[in-house]
């Protein structure tokens, strides 16, 4: 055995997980391998790559986690990797991962691992919920249909997982018994043996299993077609013609073996699964309202809006600790450092970098719940119903409701909800997509929010933090028509999605999940936002005689320029020119800005210096509006190249000048 890559040893097993999505092949993937995981990208795509090592006795096993996908066609970017990896690697063992609730849908995926002639373990994920649906499955009978162990286990209770390492080890030491499973009438089944007799007398399976190679050339795939054009014309000849004479008597070919594999789904579900049939499903009854025509949008606009007033009766909290446990770090560098360093060391040290870097970590708690509850509606399976509900809105706009799945990922960071667009099938749906996500509000933003509302709206700053996010979806939901409509004009693609049925809350996953997305965010403040705050530190300490942090600094000098063409938003300090112009490269730090430039002084009175209630609300709305950060701009870069990136920071800043501007003249208008 050995592990593809740098490492190579005798003893490790190369572990591949495949399954549909929402199957909980994470929570299998994590209870696995638990902290010991790297996460990556697949070569040449900006798609996530996860991988892990787990050890049992004196073998460790190496475990790689695929895309979620339905299916091996290719039809997407995610089924390529998957399918181009399980080739090319060659796995020692693929766990084929199946919501056990859910057999027929999942089965479809796992009976083309087995015609591939991979090492297939199938498991069962979810014991648990299919014990509470009193659902029973025959798992010996299964293994002898199809000719590969299968496994119950629930992976958030971990239960089985020890068991399931044990069989990993086993077959991926011994590996399976080579039985050929047959899942096609004998028509289909005449038709594979005799290309397979043709391909064992060419060099075409040299590489692949001759089954899967047939079956692949039946369905007609072009990539598979690639290998038979290479081989002599004799055998290509022959071949088309089994496949002509076979669609003279089944159809179309593909569509054939299609319904074959449903065929033998349904008698392996019919055979091994027993239901319970006089169980209510409460799944269908809460997608009654929860779906609903007229309830649905409502209700998740409603959600959106609890997730906020959660996240600021909490996080203040712990906010406020924070806050002041910086203010005592400050004050007690100060005192140490006065008379031991020169005083532009202390001005470093309280200004730059504790005033600057503690201004955004304090925001750590409300992000921490902000995420918390994000993944409570995700695990309870609630965002699926938001991407299909929004789906009927978004056809308004020529899009599908998959493309407001990556515009929810924004609400996290843009970067990979723009990595996510790759899952659209049109590219003009992709562009459009990755034009409108960063006006989606990402949690490098909230601390702008936060304080904002802190100081001008401390009786509603839920609601007014809410409706930030609300102005956002909708002036997305607006570009995208007006792109759709313009420059970017075509056909709108099919929209299919699965929804899980809900389940409560995994809080072990839940937790960890925001405690990954904390962390994150610790770390960008660590690095990126620590330069950034002694950059700005720097230009408002020098030129050397001028007071720290005053118009004559080169902070001022800068921000005195930019000042002037803010002032139809209702803001045209020089500060706010410089704060503007940071979070251009990262928006965590116009917080950090302030608070830097400011110095010793009180950032709340300050605020209230420079701004209104309406123009802090402007400045709030052109934050959320104007360019992404640079990492965004790179990543829409790689996507789809850099006349749309440039594109995005032109039309975004002008778009937010617009729109704050017109707040702010028809709000001064309106209040007198």
């Amino acid at each position: 055995m050995h592990l593809k890559g740098t490492l190579v040893e005798e003893d490790v097993i190369d572990v591949v997980l495949a399954g549909n999505p929402n199957v909980g092949k994470t929570a299998v993937f994590n209870a696995l391998t638990g902290l010991h995981q790297k996460t990556g990208n697949w070569p040449g795509v900006t798609i996530e790559k996860k991988e892990g090592v787990f050890s049992c006795g004196s073998t460790k096993a190496r475990v790689v986690d695929l895309p979620g996908i339905y299916g091996l066609n290719a039809f997407s970017l995610d089924e390529r990797i998957s399918r181009d990896y399980l080739v090319s690697s060659r796995p020692d063992l693929v766990l084929s991962i199946i919501d056990s609730t859910n057999l027929q849908r999942n089965l479809y995926l796992t009976l083309e691992l087995i015609e591939m002639g991979v090492n297939v373990v199938v498991v069962l994920n979810m014991q648990d919920e299919l014990e509470a649906q009193g659902i029973s499955i025959d798992t010996e009978g299964m293994t002898r249909t199809l000719g590969s162990p299968v496994l119950l286990i629930s992976a958030l209770k971990r239960t089985g997982i020890q068991e399931l390492k044990s069989e990993i080890i086993k077959n991926g030491k011994e590996g399976l018994p080579k039985t050929e499973r047959k899942f096609h009438d004998q028509r289909i089944e005449e038709a594979l043996r005799k290309i397979e007799s043709l391909i064992s007398l060419s060099e075409m399976g040299d590489k692949l299993n001759a089954r899967w190679l047939s079956i692949k050339l039946i369905e007609r795939d072009p990539e598979y077609r690639l290998i038979l054009e290479k081989a002599s014309a004799g055998i290509k000849s022959a071949v088309d013609q089994i496949i002509s004479d076979l669609e003279k008597s089944v159809g179309d070919a593909s569509v054939a073996i299609a319904q074959e594999r449903y065929r033998s789904i349904q008698e392996i579900d019919a055979n091994f699964v027993k239901k319970n049939t006089g169980r209510i499903d409460l799944t269908d009854r809460l997608d009654r309202v929860l779906t609903n025509k007229w309830l649905g949008i409502p209700i998740f606009f409603f959600l959106m809006w609890l997730t906020f007033q959660v996240t600021f009766a909490i996080g203040n909290f712990f906010l406020e600790q924070i806050e002041a446990g910086f203010e005592w770090l400050s004050e007690s560098a100060t005192a140490l450092l006065v008379g031991n360093v020169p005083e532009i060391v202390v001005s470093l040290v309280s200004d730059g970098i504790i005033g600057g870097v503690g201004s955004v970590m304090v925001f750590v708690p409300n992000i921490f719940f902000l995420f918390l509850m994000i993944g409570i509606l995700e695990s309870s399976g609630y965002m699926s119903r938001a991407a299909f509900v929004m789906d009927r809105l978004m056809h308004k706009i020529g899009l599908h409701g998959k493309s407001f799945i990556p515009m929810i990922i924004g609400f996290g960071c843009t970067v990979p909800a723009i990595m996510a667009t790759r899952t659209l099938e049109s590219r003009k749906d992709r562009i459009i997509t990755m034009l409108v996500s960063p006006f989606m509000s990402c949690s490098a933003r909230l601390p702008i929010y936060l304080t904002f509302a802190a100081v001008f709206f401390s009786r509603r700053q839920g609601t007014v933090v809410f409706s930030i996010y609300v102005i956002g979806i909708v002036a997305a939901i607006t570009m995208a028509r007006i792109f759709k409509s313009t420059i970017l004009k075509g056909e709108t693609s099919p929209f299919v999605l699965e929804l899980p049925p809900y389940r409560p809350p995994a809080m072990r996953e839940t937790l960890r999940f925001a405690g990954t997305k904390s962390l994150m965010f610790l770390k960008r403040a660590g690095t990126v936002i620590f330069v950034v705050v002694i950059v700005i530190w720097a230009l408002a300490t020098f030129p050397a005689g001028v007071e720290y942090g005053s118009q004559e600094s080169y902070a001022g000098m800068i921000g005195s320029t930019i000042a002037p063409l803010m002032s139809p938003m209702g803001f045209n300090n020089w500060e706010s020119g410089v704060a503007v112009l940071m979070g251009g490269l990262a928006k965590e730090v116009v917080v950090g800005t302030y608070e830097t430039l400011i110095g010793d002084g009180n950032l709340e009175l300050t605020l209230r210096e420079y701004f209104t209630p309406l123009s802090a609300y402007a400045f709030m709305l052109f934050t959320l509006l104007y360019m992404p950060c640079v990492a965004v701009f790179g990543a829409i870069w790689k996507e789809a190249g850099a006349k749309w990136a440039l594109f995005t920071v032109v039309y975004t800043t002008l778009f937010a000048f617009f729109v704050a501007s017109i707040v702010f003249q028809i709000g001064s208008l309106l209040l007198g």
